[in-house]
């Protein structure tokens, strides 16, 4: 039997493949999208899903996923050299180019600002389509450079340049210019954005689909992952607040015995499921988010699967009925 859920998706890079395997198994399963939020990568997913949806339904949609994963790996510099390098050559090489990156603007690195994700995002999703009849509503993060607001733009306005925005790491990508305005990846100000999907919508499940683990780091002792787990953090505080600030709202409204309020009715209706990578990603290096060899994709995906196969066994039936993990708990 279908269940409407609303997805949250959160940004990754080449991690994204982790959600896209999710995507595919729920999509399997019967799970239908209400409304999606997505930064970076988990906007790529969330456009594609959405379109796919409308084209041809769940198999549409894990048909687009499909296509747009593999498209990425084909010819990906990742590709051309991992093939001659073992693993642990390609990381340390890698994550010397992005060393390197730190002290070589875009701007003189990059002048025509070519990004093979533009034409690949042109090629598969027709963006008029897409604006004029999108059953699924959407919010894409970006974060604006001069005020380092969150802007989300919606499904009726979608460009590929809006997509671009979204996953616009600044070291790698000049920032993508929008009515006026400039932007960066959205990781910066909502990795992924939950409000829109209380505020903005009537579903009243709430599906976290996370590329960032919540628990189980060590502490970094060595330069590097020092740095990485900096990123992490740079990357995960914003929604870390969000949900903290959802979860006391949830806690103050189930205190009362009567809620007035219609957004304490709202908050206290909220079913919230999650979908982790542990493990899965936790162990990787900072730098096999810009690994997109088709080998490591597909791991990435069949990971992804089996923890979303795993989560269906154990919580397809809570969908609609009950919470399937405790936020309050998570986050306070």
């Amino acid at each position: 039997m279908a269940k409407s859920v609303n997805l949250a998706l959160q940004g990754g890079g080449a991690h994204g493949a982790f959600a896209w395997g999710v995507l595919d198994r729920l999509l399997e399963e019967g799970i239908e999208p209400g409304a999606i939020s997505g930064t970076s990568a988990g906007a790529m997913n969330a456009i594609l899903v959405a379109y796919g949806w409308q084209v041809g339904g769940a198999d549409g949609a894990r048909e687009l996923l499909d296509q747009f994963w593999t498209k990425v790996s084909l010819n990906s510099p990742s590709e051309l050299v991992g093939s001659q390098l073992p693993d642990t050559q390609l990381t340390s090489m890698t994550g010397w180019m992005l060393d390197i990156l730190r002290y070589i603007s875009p701007y003189d690195l990059n002048p025509l600002d070519i990004n093979p994700l533009r034409f690949l995002l042109e090629e598969l999703v027709d963006f008029d389509a897409l604006r004029n009849d999108c059953a699924v509503q959407l919010f894409i993060a970006a974060t604006d450079v001069s005020s380092g607001k969150i802007k989300l733009f919606r499904e009726y306005e979608l460009t590929a340049e809006h997509a671009l925005a979204s996953a616009c790491l600044p070291t790698l990508h000049q920032a993508i210019e929008i009515d006026g305005r400039h932007y960066w990846d959205g990781g910066f100000s909502g990795n992924p954005a939950v409000y829109p999907l209380i505020f903005d919508c009537s579903g009243e499940d709430i599906l976290l689909v996370l590329l960032q683990p919540m628990a189980g780091h060590e502490l970094p002792t060595t330069s590097s992952a020092i740095n990485q787990r900096v990123t992490e953090l740079g990357f995960q505080s914003t929604f870390l607040r969000e949900m903290r600030a959802i979860s006391y709202t949830r806690q103050q409204a189930k205190d009362k015995f009567f809620s007035a309020s219609t957004i304490e009715r709202r908050f206290k209706s909220l079913r919230f499921h999650l979908i982790e990578s542990g493990e899965v990603l936790s162990s990787l290096e900072q730098s096999s988010k810009y690994d997109t060899r088709q080998a490591f994709l597909q791991e990435l995906k069949e990971r992804g699967r089996l923890e979303a196969d795993h989560w269906v066994g154990s919580n397809f039936g809570a969908i609609g009925r009950k919470p399937s993990c405790d936020i309050e708990a998570m986050f306070l």
